[in-house]
């Protein structure tokens, strides 16, 4: 499985610099161009202690319109960012990863719905505000969508040759 080095180096051979940030169970991941020197993505999360074990709450992921003009695709960027959180999670003891696809807008979600599906994200509750059951959910995450949920170590098998450099 790729080490949080291996992941940080893959990412500054796509002229990223991606770091890392934690704050007791809070973490805040930054990805800045190495060329640009600006922000082009970040996310925020919390690791969570619950009944089951130690949960990697991914609460947010923000990607800045500068990565429309940038040589990767967007979802390569928060491919870098997302495996930051992951390998975090995974050195905190976490078994799994939760998150919400936001749904703000329909055709947004779907491409949030298979693009976590594809990284090996399963749909688990429709939060749609009409039910007590979603109450809990949209206190938590604020707002409707798809809450989805990962096996970390699956997640890490699942992409590791990705952040591997050519010098491993």
């Amino acid at each position: 499985m790729p080490s949080m080095s291996d992941i940080l180096e893959a990412s500054r051979t796509q002229n990223l610099d991606v770091q890392l940030r934690t704050v007791g169970p809070f973490f805040r991941i930054t990805a800045k161009s190495l060329e640009s020197e600006n922000e082009v993505g970040r996310a925020e999360g919390v690791i969570r202690v619950w009944v089951g074990g130690r949960i990697l709450h991914l609460d947010s992921m923000k990607l800045r319109r500068e990565t429309i003009g940038m040589e990767k695709s967007i979802f390569g960027i928060g491919l870098f960012i997302g495996a930051v959180a992951i390998r975090h999670g995974y050195d905190c003891g976490c078994e799994k990863a939760e998150l919400l696809a936001i749904n703000d807008s329909d055709l947004y979600h779907s491409k949030l719905v298979r693009f976590y599906g594809r990284l090996g994200f399963k749909a688990v509750h429709e939060v749609r505000g009409s039910s007590i059951r979603d109450i809990g959910h949209m206190l938590v995450w604020g707002g409707k969508g798809t809450r989805m949920d990962a096996s970390i170590q699956q997640l890490m098998i699942k992409w590791c040759s990705r952040f591997t450099t050519s010098s491993n």
